[in-house]
């Protein structure tokens, strides 16, 4: 396969008041797609469903995000979800609680090995 990266993305998102690491992830996919506009599966040929979607999510605390409710985000395409340690928790001054910052980087592939049947 030769995988090409095409377009990268980039997004933040924040879960404020609830401290919903999941939301907060869910938020920052949305913001890297919903920047652009980009046809590519259309411009080269190919079906949406070829895309290959590799998504990296830096979180403090990844073990809380579920992974399968941010899969659903993705109307077309093969998403693949990374987590790592990032990201910033910051705590509120009158101690009610944290308030979470998630980054997230996105990368749309296509395999653009010719076809040779």
């Amino acid at each position: 396969m030769a995988k090409t990266r095409l377009v990268h993305q980039f997004g933040m998102g924040t879960s404020i008041r609830s401290q919903d690491y999941t939301e907060a992830c869910a938020r920052g996919i949305r913001d890297a797609l919903w920047h652009n506009s980009v046809n590519l599966a259309n411009a080269f040929g190919f079906p949406r469903e070829a895309m290959l979607i590799d998504v990296e999510i830096g979180v403090q605390k990844p073990e809380l995000v579920d992974i399968q409710a941010l899969l659903g985000i993705f109307p077309y395409g093969q998403p693949t979800i990374t987590l790592s340690k990032g990201g910033l928790d910051v705590d509120k001054p009158d101690g009610s609680g944290t308030s979470v910052i998630v980054n997230v980087a996105l990368v749309v592939s296509f395999d653009m090995e010719p076809n040779h049947d």
